[in-house]
């Protein structure tokens, strides 16, 4: 087997792993991909058949939720990585491979973009319709869960990369800014919940299109999250007039399908826009933190796409307008200078 050129002690032990315990000896091992956690993906292939292997060190990777979710979603017809071999103690997977085919790279080219969202959403649809039962067994996305996500947005985002001093005046701002989205959320259906449903995490397949993965951190939820996390992705903008087209044709199917959904078009698109508001402020934080805590500079390219997210919902709502105002007066006149400085 070749190994890449980066070697390191992890890899060696997934090379044994491979080649000892699995029998993998005539094959090619190769990156496949890294995601924003610990974990990395090889490509292993032999004679023409290629599979993923999974590197999670057990010491920062918990590899249950992904098996028990792979389960779920797989029990349910969508397409998700299967595993073909294990050894959970070592932190280690054997995948088949869903390929390389990201659907941000087709919806970035234009190609066949309505008959991708088409297929994005029906599978949406299955996971939140006929995954909802299973949405008990899952991390609850609750009140503290919200909070503590949106609470990386001043620590990393507003102090850290901007350098405003996050003051007591500030922290009530936001506080109240924080109350209100949770609110928001908390108020709709809850169902499963992906969590990071959007176009780096979909696979374009022939066939049983898309192949979803990294679901690892699948929660019951909010019915929006993971809607707006598909149409207002933050690898990837949309016109506002198509992205609203597609929510209310969605939330046409679920009441279609006997979701028992109640909501009415402009409550569930104050839904949706305030959750996804809130997937904003926490995107924010997580891709500074990133940078900063963990030198993962390549999120950074999308946080101008992001802010202009959080700009347009928070300005659309009174309950948001305060926030509206504070992005507009205190953060934008020092954001492309805080870019300037980690991009230069």
């Amino acid at each position: 087997m070749s190994l890449p050129a980066a070697s390191d002690a992890r890899l060696t032990a997934l090379n044994r792993w491979v080649v000892d315990d699995l029998g993998f000896s005539a094959s090619r091992i190769e990156p496949a991909s890294a995601d924003a956690s610990f974990r990395r993906y090889f490509r292993l292939t032999r004679d023409s058949t290629s599979y993923i292997v999974m590197d999670a060190p057990p010491d920062k990777e918990d590899l249950g939720p992904f098996l028990r979710v792979a389960e779920i979603l797989a029990g349910i017809g969508l397409s998700v990585p299967l595993v073909l071999a294990r050894d959970v103690s070592a932190g280690l997977l054997l995948l088949t491979d869903l390929g390389s085919r990201l659907y941000l790279d087709e919806l970035g080219a234009n190609r066949g973009v309505d008959g991708l969202y088409a297929d994005a959403l029906d599978a949406l649809a299955r996971m939140q319709i006929a995954g909802r039962p299973f949405a008990r067994h899952l991390p609850a996305y609750d009140a503290q869960l919200l909070t503590k996500e949106m609470e990386l947005f001043p620590d990393w985002f507003l102090g850290r990369h901007l350098g405003l001093d996050v003051d007591t005046a500030l922290r009530a701002s936001l506080s109240r800014l924080f109350d209100v989205l949770t609110a928001s959320a908390l108020s709709q259906p809850v169902t499963f919940v992906h969590r990071d449903y959007h176009s780096r995490n979909l696979m374009v397949l022939t066939e049983g299109n898309p192949g979803i993965i990294d679901f690892q951190d699948a929660v019951a939820g909010p019915l929006t999250y993971d809607l707006v996390s598909l149409l207002k992705d933050c690898y990837v903008v949309w016109p506002a007039a198509r992205v609203r087209a597609w929510a209310l044709q969605y939330r046409e199917r679920l009441i279609g399908a006997g979701f028992g959904l109640e909501a009415g078009e402009s409550e569930f698109m104050r839904w949706f826009d305030l959750m996804g508001l809130q997937r904003h402020i926490k995107v924010l934080g997580i891709f500074c933190r990133l940078f900063y805590r963990d030198g993962k500079s390549q999120y950074l390219r999308d946080l101008p796409r992001v802010l202009r997210y959080a700009e347009t919902a928070a300005a659309a709502y009174p309950e948001t307008a305060e926030f509206a105002q504070f992005l507009a007066q205190r953060v934008r006149p020092l954001f492309d200078r805080a870019q300037a400085r980690v991009l230069a």
